[in-house]
């Protein structure tokens, strides 16, 4: 009879067999193994026929899970240098401070995270005694991506190091007073110690192999010697559901990114619960990772399991780990022995009889408190693997137990996320469980005592040691007097004053062809990083290809399929651009790295990052804040941007609210150029104030936006009158009158105000002549470059009134003695021009594209949106009308004459 379970030869049509007879003995044998063995004898075969296969270098699929136990057995653990018990006990005072810090917090209610860094304490510990790599070696250091719910212990080892003192810990999550501790790593609240933000949860991940990616673009490009770097990410279990913790492991894996480890907490355990209830975690991550092609080292029992393991002779008790759902393994960390002698051993007559062997006390030592991710020698050596391993990046999947230490109360409770304080008698217990010298008189009015040894206790002396020998304290973040880069020759940035003539151009172009004249430069040429998200060709930018190359760490090995053509697909090992593929996230995460290599490799980096304006603000704004807190610099460019610029792309296409995201964002300066001299200006202003000497004052640490279009118009040249230069950088000035733009009204002509900008200034200048030519209106135009830091503006002067200072807008400034009302519009919704109505003095009104966006012609959604120039002369008429300036019966006439 045949087995309908056997592969049938029709199915291995496409794999020609050499030798039949041997592949059927293969199978026979196979068979007969199961017979005999049973399917486990069979299974465990196979596993390790296939594991010798992928060691030998044989070309087969990888497993993807191996078993649930340590990767690296007891017998192949290196030894840990140092002093294993000084490290023991520099981690009891931290895991006290820690927990200290946030149980005083709590009376003001600010919150605060215990059980993480109780999870994770020998993580941090054992990389920071002997791996992690500080600033003040040679070279950069390591960069180390803290877990963000973990940082109460980061402070607490900073307490112990004296970097930081009992009222900063005192003040954590309270910072208003200028002494405070922010909540998570927050470089921008606290620069000289965090370097990297990590909250939101998420973006550390994806940030870290962009780091570790960036910092081999710098060395390819022989910019900075990276190679004594690495990047390091501790990440939850629970965060790795984010879409963006996994988003680049295929990147990191495909460009050999061994300067990069990642280490999983995976106590099991996130904000309300299991990770994964019914499921394994572990199993799943290793899945993951090893199929991205990523070297997986599971560090998941300790010592204490050692014997249980030796008295396995049969595989029953790694078959029953394999088994037991996460959820499952969590229950026995709070029950008794009874009952994991019940549940765990007790339904395989193997693991009963093993477990008559086994002492309570032992069950409960492996099953409460043994875990790989909290011994030293445990998780040395996953760390000395992880940096010895080279051609791919390594994951570190290390078990814990979520609010170990902490007492009954707290470990693997599924509350123990929100629990934010310890009771006196739970801290009691806990200082005697880590043996510290802590009083009950030291417990004042029930308020528990920070710990400290001493700064001359044989504990400091050995961590300021160990730091000292490893470059330096950590985490550090260090911004090394660095030369304000020199300017740009001039004629890059005048070559735009003159206008283009009668040639149109879009602003896009504009910019590509400034950046293409910058990169040129002798002195700051290869600093500048462009990134773009596969859209080059739709941006102009091809050009570049050849001559700045796309970076490519293995260089080009392939023939391109245009190599004939001018502008041909060309990657190089030491390429300047950064094609990244449809990701914006990734783009996001580059763009990062490049825009704070300042402080994190001592280089400054100019990047520019172009992108389609909708895809950018709108789908990575936590990116925008995530640089705004890393002290980000570079330009950010949302290209074809504006809701009817794009015609026929339609809805997800139209961006008409990218500048209201970016107004929320304290550290983004957003232009809305209307011609190529304001783009160029704005540039030539970048540069000076991010990378050249800035004006007192001025914060160095932004980022620009700029909104550029697609639509070909003629550029004009740059108004000659003073402080246009001023206006553009400060958001606005006035383009034309009516008389300097050759129209000549009736005398004591009705006059009004229309400001423009981006593409919508173009609208306003039609405008303009039909409101003279049809209506005998007379309008002055405005170009306002930028709404958003008009508005800063004004709300800074506001504050200065607060404190008796007076001061006017520069809005106002700008618009004082300007006859008439005020009509803004823009190709964005009206909130846009809003943001400054209070602050103008005339009567104001706007027009805008609210609403979704359609396809169409861009005439056609103009009309539509009522923001073209027929629209803007019947809402002109209408203000005026308002003022008895003109006849209301024009409004009407007017509006039925444009078949609005």
């Amino acid at each position: 009879m045949t087995d309908p379970n056997a592969i049938q030869p029709s199915e291995l049509d496409q794999l020609p067999d050499r030798d039949p007879e041997e592949t059927a003995e293969w199978q026979a044998s196979l068979d007969a193994v199961t017979k005999a063995a049973g399917p486990h004898r069979a299974a465990y075969l196979m596993r390790r026929t296939l594991e010798r296969a992928e060691g030998a270098g044989i070309a087969l699929p990888k497993l993807l899970e191996t078993d649930y136990v340590n990767s690296i057995p007891t017998s192949a653990e290196p030894a840990v240098p140092g002093d294993e018990a000084l490290e023991q006990r520099i981690t009891a005072w931290n895991r006290w401070n820690a927990a200290a810090m946030v149980t005083r917090g709590s009376k003001y209610g600010v919150g605060g995270h215990i059980a993480t860094f109780a999870s994770a304490a020998w993580l941090y510990e054992t990389g920071f005694n002997h791996f992690f790599k500080g600033k003040e070696a040679d070279g950069s250091g390591d960069q180390l991506y803290i877990q963000g719910h973990a940082s109460p212990g980061i402070y607490a080892r900073a307490f112990l190091d004296g970097r930081l003192n009992e009222e900063q810990l005192d003040n954590f999550r309270r910072e208003a007073g200028g002494n405070g501790l922010p909540s998570y790593p927050h470089p921008r609240r606290l620069p000289w110690l965090w370097e990297f933000p990590t909250v939101s949860m998420g973006l550390g991940p994806l940030s870290a192999i962009y780091q570790a990616r960036f910092n081999r673009y710098l060395a390819n490009r022989g910019i900075k010697d990276t190679a004594g770097s690495h990047v390091w990410a501790f990440l939850g279990d629970g965060e790795m559901d984010e879409p963006e913790s996994t988003a680049a492991l295929a990147l990191a894996a495909r460009e050999e990114l061994d300067n990069l480890t990642f280490v999983i907490n995976c106590n099991l355990q996130r904000l309300d619960g299991p990770v994964r209830a019914n499921f394994k975690i572990v199993q799943e991550l290793e899945a993951q990772f090893r199929g991205a092609g990523w070297n997986v080292v599971k560090t998941l029992w300790g010592t204490a399991w050692d014997e249980l393991f030796r008295l396995d002779t049969t595989g029953a008790l790694v078959r029953r780990l394999r088994q037991v759902p996460d959820a499952q393994i969590q229950t026995y960390q709070t029950r008794d022995a009874a009952y994991i002698r019940q549940d765990f051993f007790g339904g395989d007559p193997a693991l009963v009889e093993m477990a008559k062997l086994l002492s309570d006390d032992k069950i409960l030592e492996c099953f409460h408190l043994s875990r790989g991710g909290h011994e030293s020698r445990k998780v040395f050596a996953a760390y000395k693997a992880a940096v010895e391993h080279k051609g791919a990046p390594t994951v570190i999947l290390a078990q814990t137990v979520k609010g170990h230490t902490l007492g009954e109360g707290f470990a693997s409770k599924n509350a123990n996320h929100q629990m934010k304080k310890l009771s006196v008698d739970e801290f009691k217990n806990m200082r005697d469980l880590l043996e510290l010298p802590i009083k009950d008189s030291d417990f004042v009015d029930g308020v528990v005592p920070y710990g400290h040894p001493g700064a001359d206790s044989p504990e400091v002396r050995y961590l300021q040691e160990r730091r000292a020998a490893l470059g330096g304290p950590a985490p550090a973040r260090r911004v090394h007097p660095v030369a304000p880069l020199p300017a740009p020759a001039e004629k890059a940035f005048a070559s735009f004053d003159k206008g283009s003539g009668s040639q149109n151009v879009a602003t896009t172009m504009a910019f590509v062809r400034l950046v293409k004249d910058l990169v040129r430069d002798k002195e700051t040429g290869k600093r500048w990083v462009p990134i773009v998200p596969d859209e080059a060709r739709t941006f102009g930018m091809e050009s570049l290809f050849p001559s700045l190359g796309i970076y490519s760490p293995k260089g080009q090995t392939y023939e391109p399929v245009d190599r004939d053509q001018l502008m041909y697909y060309k990657e190089a090992q030491n390429g300047q651009i950064l094609n990244e593929g449809i990701t914006e996230a990734g783009s996001m995460a580059d763009f990062i790295a490049a825009s704070t290599s300042y402080a994190t490799h001592g280089e400054a980096m100019i990047p520019f990052y172009i992108f389609y304006s909708m895809f950018g603000w709108q789908r990575t704004a936590d990116q925008m804040w995530q640089l705004g807190d890393q002290l980000g610099r570079g330009f950010l460019v949302g290209a074809t941007a504006g809701r009817t610029t794009l015609t026929g792309e339609g809805l997800q296409h139209a961006d008409g609210h990218s500048p209201v995201i970016a107004a929320t964002n304290p550290a983004a300066l957003t232009y809305d150029p209307a011609f190529a001299y304001e783009v160029a200006t704005i540039v030539k202003d970048g540069l000076r104030r991010m990378y050249g000497e800035a004006a007192p004052g001025e914060d160095q640490n932004v980022f620009y936006y700029l909104t550029v279009y697609n639509e070909p118009m003629p550029q004009p040249a740059k108004p000659s009158a003073d402080g246009v230069d001023e206006g553009i950088v400060k958001g606005l000035y006035r383009f034309n009158t009516a008389e300097s733009a050759g129209i000549t009204p009736p005398a004591n002509a009705p006059r009004i105000q229309l400001l423009g900008s981006g593409t919508a200034i173009h609208w306003a200048l039609k405008a303009q002549r039909l409101l003279a030519e049809e209506w005998g209106v007379a309008a002055d135009v405005w170009s306002a470059t930028s709404w958003s830091e008009l508005r800063r503006d004004a709300l800074e002067a506001d504050e200065a009134l607060l404190r008796g200072e007076e001061r006017v807008p520069f809005v106002r400034q700008a618009l004082q003695g300007a006859e008439g009302p005020v009509l803004a519009v823009s190709d964005y919704m009206r909130q846009v021009p809003d943001q400054i109505a209070q602050w103008v003095e005339q009567d104001w009104s706007s027009l805008g594209a609210d609403g979704f966006g359609l396809s169409d012609t861009r005439e056609a959604a103009r009309r539509h949106f009522g923001v073209d120039a027929e629209s803007i002369v019947v809402a002109a008429l209408a203000q005026l009308a308002k003022r008895g300036e003109v006849k209301a019966a024009s409004v009407k006439e007017a509006r039925e004459q444009y078949g609005l």
